[in-house]
């Protein structure tokens, strides 16, 4: 597999995700050893012990009311910068949580499919869901400042970078506002943004934000990306230059070395995929 991702499909750096399995671990440690491969970052959560596959779930549990559950999502998060150490990745993305609010963005997804986007009845619920979520979102990002202290403090010694990655859906925390705000207060320089380019996308189209003018606020924060087209309301994961993402406009708003990350829908070819990077080489460089 990363060999196929290396020489099949000329990527220099790989970022390890929640898709790879225990199994796989002794091999990937073999090849990095080995100088084979270099790894750009791990996605939250990577599995790194047997019993990962039942704890996996703690990616959204900073949030979460209970202590216990708290405290067992940064302590895998300490074991997730440990490995990230050891395969000299620089930079951890993490997922925070979630406000307990009633799910909305697939049913404005659904309604926009159906010829509804913009509807009174599409309005009203997208009016109603922020109301409540703004109610219940104090509370919840308290519980997650929280844990981001302990995380910090443990990656800095460590040289890792915690990278926040905004959202797909808006129940989940932290929105835009809150990520800007989050940031700010915790004022660290091995933490910021991780942006990606399909999820934005995605909320743009839903009548959440603006791309740009989101890049452009938070955009000098960023130390990476994930890489992914959009078509149009919500089928992300696409190659890039194959959907309604605008890369020439919004690249140029991020820092010159930030790091770009593909993040693929596992049913694309490796020609599709080959072609995107090429259309971007040509438009950004390596």
């Amino acid at each position: 597999m990363l060999r196929e991702i290396k020489a099949g499909l000329g990527f220099g750096l790989i970022e390890l995700d929640d898709g790879v399995g225990m199994s796989l671990i002794p091999g990937i440690q073999k090849m990095f050893d080995a100088g084979e491969i270099r790894v750009s970052s791990l996605h939250n959560f990577y599995p790194l012990r047997a019993e990962a596959a039942a704890v996996s779930s703690v990616r959204y549990k900073f949030s979460a009311m209970s202590a216990e559950e708290r405290d067992t999502a940064v302590t895998q998060t300490f074991q997730m910068i440990d490995f990230a150490a050891r395969l000299n990745a620089p930079f951890v993305v993490l997922h925070l949580g979630q406000v307990n609010i009633s799910p909305i963005t697939d049913r404005l997804i659904t309604m926009a499919k159906t010829g509804r986007y913009l509807s009174r009845k599409y309005v009203r619920m997208k009016i109603s869901a922020v109301q409540k979520r703004e109610k219940a979102a104090p509370e919840c990002l308290e519980r997650v400042k929280n844990c981001l202290l302990r995380i910090i403090e443990y990656a800095a010694p460590r040289n890792v970078r915690i990278g926040l990655e905004a959202r797909r859906d808006y129940e989940q925390i932290p929105t835009e506002r809150e990520l800007a705000e989050l940031l700010e207060e915790m004022n660290s320089p091995h933490l910021g943004y991780w942006h990606d380019f399909g999820y934005s996308q995605i909320k743009e189209n839903l009548g959440f934000i603006d791309h740009a003018e989101w890049l452009r606020v938070i955009g000098p924060r960023a130390f990476g990306c994930h890489v992914q087209d959009c078509i149009w309301p919500a089928r992300d994961r696409q190659p890039p230059f194959t959907g309604s993402v605008d890369f020439e406009k919004l690249v140029p708003l991020l820092p010159t070395n930030c790091l770009f990350v593909w993040e693929m829908n596992a049913n694309k070819t490796a020609d599709a995929i080959r072609q995107s990077v090429q259309m971007w080489k040509e438009r950004f460089g390596e």
